[in-house]
């Protein structure tokens, strides 16, 4: 039987898989660094090959239709496994880590540790990415992620670094002024940080949340609301963990000892793209992480006599913990 691929260009279903992507030829040019009428053209050129149309095309974008659905998926598992493999065989690429994580783990925890790192493994250097929303790792060309969540995101294996646990932070004359002494004294309190949030912890400490006044600031990183309350502009509900710099140099109190988890199972995860964990670079990195983390005092220290509502312990440095596809 013929290779039914012999006929097909493979920069045809490049294009393909790029515009069925992004839902825009006039994107997949961008990305490729076409014109948009090569990409329009080769398109066409697939369609014609295959005898059926692979796009419906809308005013300003464009759709798969079933058949593209379906080649859609195929080129889109066929070109992230060819990436990842000249990824690994690339020698540009062996001397570079990239990672990317969330700000305030990178600023508060991460970035402070890093040295350490490069200087145990003087052959790599890091590239360090703080994007908001969730990358693929194997699309834009990241080795590993560190995230908050379940640890369960498809096409990604995934090891737990901490528990993902929150408690009250203020500054010393805030707890002063304020008078803070039981829990129920912060339902009057200036706070800092979504209302649902507080509602768990409140919950946790056993305070009836009826009544209490509305949270004063909002803000995208647990940074920004921190840094609120070092002004003494309140009381932010945030990781101990993350600011323990902080509370051991006593610009932060932590006025009791409950941290708890916003989402029960959610931590901060490694996670690397699937097939790729025995990659030198990404195992360095994380037996370097997870022992980082099993050292870090404050990672006990956080979770307080009191304890968090669920979760986990931090694997032991001398295992990789349980992988997750």
């Amino acid at each position: 039987m013929p290779d039914p691929l012999a006929s097909i260009p493979l920069a045809s279903l490049r294009v393909f898989e790029a515009a069925a992507r992004l839902n825009s030829f006039t994107r997949a040019a961008q990305e490729l660094g076409m014109t948009q009428a090569a990409v329009s053209w080769q398109i066409k050129a697939l369609e014609g090959r295959l005898n059926q149309s692979l796009f419906h095309r809308l005013p300003r974008e464009v759709r798969p239709t079933e058949a593209g659905e379906r080649l859609s998926r195929a080129a889109t598992e066929a070109m992230t496994l060819l990436r990842r493999a000249v990824m690994d065989l690339t020698e540009a690429d062996v001397g570079i880590l990239s990672i990317t994580t969330l700000a305030t783990l990178a600023t508060q925890w991460l970035a402070p540790r890093l040295g350490g790192f490069q200087l145990a493994h003087p052959e790599l250097a890091v590239r360090l990415d703080t994007a908001p929303h969730v990358v693929d790792l194997g699309r834009d060309g990241f080795d590993v992620g560190i995230r908050s969540g379940s640890g369960d995101w498809p096409g990604v294996e995934s090891v737990k670094v901490m528990p993902s646990v929150f408690t009250p932070l203020c500054s010393p004359r805030c707890v002063e002024r304020l008078g803070i002494r039981e829990p129920k004294d912060l339902l009057n309190a200036p706070r800092i940080g979504l209302e649902k949030e507080w509602a768990v912890w409140f919950a946790a400490a056993g305070v009836p949340a009826d009544g209490q006044t509305p949270s004063r600031l909002r803000a995208d990183y647990q940074a920004l609301e921190v840094a609120a309350a070092l002004g003494d502009q309140g009381v932010a509900l945030a990781s101990p963990i993350l600011f323990a710099r902080e509370i051991e140099a006593g610009l932060l109190v932590r006025p009791f000892d409950l941290a708890v988890e916003l989402v029960p199972g959610w931590a901060y995860w490694l996670c690397w793209p699937q097939g790729r964990r025995r990659v030198g670079k990404i195992a360095r990195f994380r037996d370097w992480l997870l022992a980082e983390a099993q050292a870090d005092p404050a990672l006990q220290a956080a979770l307080g006599p009191v304890g968090i509502t669920a979760g986990g312990q931090v694997p032991s440095p001398s295992v990789t913990g349980e992988i997750r596809g």
